[in-house]
């Protein structure tokens, strides 16, 4: 049975987070990802497994080698579900600075 994820399942462990911030900047052999961590090479391995599933990482068969590629496609999803969250906090953040703004000048 295959166990369907999301992206938010993926985002949610700090070691799928560093992984994505490092294949962000390049793409990156499995190995070499895992020389970033201190964990098992099976470990990472899972992590990426997970990340693939959820399509926040593609790989690309060159020669022997995979590499794999940051998906930001999927990353934007991500952004534009937060987009109003954020705009509800900076809402919240602007009259907070109004009210302080107000108390000040009493």
């Amino acid at each position: 049975m295959k166990t369907r994820r999301d992206i938010f399942q993926a985002i949610a462990d700090p070691t799928r987070r560093a992984i994505l911030s490092l294949v962000a900047l390049q793409a990156m052999t499995p190995g070499a990802i895992a020389d970033s961590f201190e964990s098992s090479r099976q470990t990472i391995s899972k992590h990426i497994q997970i990340l693939t599933e959820c399509q926040l990482l593609t790989q690309e068969q060159s020669g022997r080698e995979i590499h794999y590629h940051f998906n930001a496609n999927k990353m934007k999803e991500i952004a534009e579900w937060l987009l109003p969250f954020a705009q509800l906090w900076d809402d919240r953040f602007n009259k907070l600075e109004a009210v302080m703004k107000q108390h000040k000048t009493l």
